[in-house]
């Protein structure tokens, strides 16, 4: 198979994705278990979502994984999508996945037990997940597994917190998850507005370089955006938008071309 684009894919390791994995779903269990009944009423704060249909939309996120490696292997050759173009992948299907979590709801049963029988599904994909080679029908095109496991990262991780804001409360995540789902969201932004003239600095996980313009060659650059893991995570996915981000003072943008406003979400 061949990988679409010219930047270098950034690796990702094998164990420290699973154990990243592991934990990310356990803090989402935890924080599913801590749900008072009438919570699962609130608004999720996803258009025409409850807390509800987002436990239900967790619990697919995590069953995915086992439902590709369950499916038949794609054979070698074809279009390879790597995490960049998955980036960009998920808004076009999502009346489908809208449509899909909402099934889910309807066929779960009892949200708590549900988000536990997906989580205890996890441990004995390990192996196949992290197979060196193994390749998945991702529904948005053949993916290597341990590029799918990734995505399952950022999936819980930005949930997790979604989960925390429509409830009030602090998200709890795990380091090694946070970091795997702002460097993919990073790099999703390079991917999607290449180029040299503005850096974008998510310490301590990530900096990328970004949107056509003049290139810096040393020193400090002329454009420079920095923000925090969490807002990062927020302002890449919609949740926050970027002049609030700049007016709250939760992100630093520096330089006459330092607006990511035309760029942003990278991911919906």
């Amino acid at each position: 198979m061949t990988t679409a684009g010219r930047r270098r894919a950034r690796t990702y390791d094998p164990d420290r994705t699973w154990g990243a994995l592991l934990a990310q779903a356990g803090l989402v269990r935890d924080a599913v278990r801590g749900l008072a009944p009438g919570d699962f009423g609130l608004p999720s704060g996803l258009p025409g979502w409850d807390v509800g249909l987002l436990v239900a939309h967790v619990v697919r996120q995590i069953d995915a994984l086992g439902e590709a490696l369950a499916a038949p292997e794609p054979l070698p050759g074809g279009r390879l999508m790597g995490l960049d173009a998955w980036t960009q992948a998920t808004e076009p299907v999502a009346a489908r996945l809208d449509a899909g979590t909402r099934e889910t709801a309807a066929g779960m049963g009892e949200p708590v037990a549900a988000v536990e029988a997906a989580v205890e599904r996890l441990p004995g994909l390990r192996a196949e997940a992290l197979r060196p080679g193994r390749l998945l029908p991702e529904p948005f095109g053949g993916m290597r597994a341990l590029d799918f496991t990734v995505t399952r990262l950022v999936e819980l991780v930005v949930h997790t917190d979604d989960l925390a804001r429509a409830t009030g409360t602090e998200p709890v995540l795990d380091r090694q998850a946070l970091a795997a789902a702002v460097r993919v969201l990073a790099d999703g932004l390079a991917a999607k507005a290449p180029g040299n003239a503005v850096e974008v600095r998510v310490p301590p996980y990530a900096a990328v370089q970004c949107i056509e313009g003049p290139r810096h060659t040393r020193g400090t650059p002329p454009n420079v955006v920095e923000t925090d893991p969490l807002t990062w995570l927020r302002l890449a996915t919609g949740r926050t938008g970027w002049a609030a981000a700049v007016e709250d003072a939760a992100v630093s943008a520096s330089g006459e071309r330092a607006d990511l406003s035309a760029y942003l979400p990278v991911m919906r």
